[in-house]
């Protein structure tokens, strides 16, 4: 259906699909200039004042400093509810941190906003950075002495 403006949701998914590329400028189109990201929502040490992300100048520095240093980081959407201009995802965050040795897995609800011109204006994530679970790969280098690549072994950091 050309011609149409996107929906919330599926912004979200191309936010969601430029992260897993590392792709740093589709990302970054994907915004209005007077976008808001609150991830997570409140203070943490990726936004300790806790007022989110404003505008393309910090959403740009919010890629490069939290999202573009890792490894792979992928969206596991549990649910989606689509109201109106805005998408909440029900689902796990994954992130492959730098070096691979550990992933985090992160829980939360990720709720998406459009400008209703084809722009993300807001993501609000509600998550509870003490609830993040950090886990190791057992790839080399890996610290813990947890093997990673043994039968039975869970996958931790699937390539989706």
């Amino acid at each position: 259906m050309t011609g149409e403006t996107p929906t919330a949701r599926e912004l979200a998914r191309r936010s969601q699909a430029a992260i897993k590329a590392k792709d740093r400028a589709g990302w970054l189109s994907l915004w209005a200039p007077d976008a808001v990201i609150e991830d997570p929502i409140g203070p943490s040490p990726f936004d300790p004042a806790g007022t989110g992300h404003r505008g393309t100048e910090a959403i740009a520095a919010f890629y490069d400093s939290v999202i573009g240093p890792n490894e792979l980081i992928t969206f596991e959407i549990e649910s989606s509810y689509l109201c109106g201009d805005e998408v909440a995802d029900v689902g796990v965050i994954r992130t492959v941190l730098p070096g691979g040795d550990h992933v985090a897995l992160v829980h939360g609800v990720y709720t998406y906003r459009s400008n209703g011109a084809g722009q993300l204006a807001g993501l609000r994530a509600f998550w509870e950075f003490a609830q993040a679970e950090l886990i190791a790969t057992g790839r080399p280098g890996d610290e813990t002495g947890r093997p990673g690549d043994q039968p039975g072994d869970q996958e931790v950091a699937p390539g989706q």
